[in-house]
């Protein structure tokens, strides 16, 4: 067959562009696919790198916010979130370790099914938290973990950080800022935006490479979006 040219599908998918809003947004981006998101095993301090999918969800996602000019761009200290800011078009996004996911611990590498084995019943880890285990060599390097209210102040500490731009108080001011970084720690940064229990977060579904729009209404903060272009 000769090599040629195919002309567009117009019935493939084509990635959602989000339209930015006049007001300033705080924007969080997770990363793609890794091969333990794939398969659902709690992937905290463990470094995996984007799986081929996970880097086209990335380059998706940057097709999604095309539109978006921000005044900042912040990203976990770990590979697969550095590597998606890249993809979307921000290697030179700032590295902030309290973007980092959870620490897990002893749950760490392990799925939810894993320690529900392991306890018994059924395990939610925004309940029970991750120390419902011991440390273990094999799993977080001995580490005990960090509780959900450890993660929560990470997050609040981030919160602060991007309204200085947000609000008009700091570099960039009054400008949109992108965040990239993990499911469960943007799942309790939502919660500290809200003012919520972080428990809550159990509540907030939250796909690989997906777009999530916080912002404020009425004087509020309020989300405007959550799990967009989810893939």
């Amino acid at each position: 067959m000769p090599d040629e040219t195919l002309p567009p599908n117009p019935t493939a998918a084509q990635p959602t562009v989000l339209k930015p809003s006049h007001e300033p947004q705080l924007v969080l981006l997770r990363h793609g696919q890794t091969e333990w998101s794939a398969s659902g095993q709690h992937t905290g301090r463990t470094d995996l790198p984007l799986t081929v999918d996970g880097e086209a969800q990335a380059r998706s996602a940057g097709a999604t916010l095309a539109g978006y000019e921000f005044a900042a761009v912040l990203t976990s200290p770990r590979t697969r979130a550095r590597r998606t800011a890249e993809l979307v078009g921000h290697a030179g996004a700032v590295v902030d370790e309290d973007l980092a996911e959870w620490d897990y611990g002893p749950v760490d590498g392990r799925t939810s099914r894993d320690v529900s084995e392991i306890l018994g019943r059924d395990f939610q880890i925004f309940d029970d938290g991750v120390r419902v285990l011991p440390p273990s060599a094999e799993h977080g390097e001995g580490r005990p973990g960090e509780t959900l209210d450890q993660v929560a102040v990470r997050a609040a500490r981030v919160v602060a950080r991007a309204e200085e731009v947000l609000r008009g108080t700091g570099p960039g001011a009054g400008g949109h800022v992108l965040l990239v970084a993990h499911g469960h720690l943007l799942r309790v940064l939502a919660t500290v935006w809200l003012g919520v229990d972080p428990r809550l977060g159990a509540r907030f579904e939250l796909g690989t490479a997906a777009v999530c729009l916080l912002g404020y209404g009425h004087g509020l903060r309020t989300i405007e979006g959550w799990n967009l272009a989810a893939q």
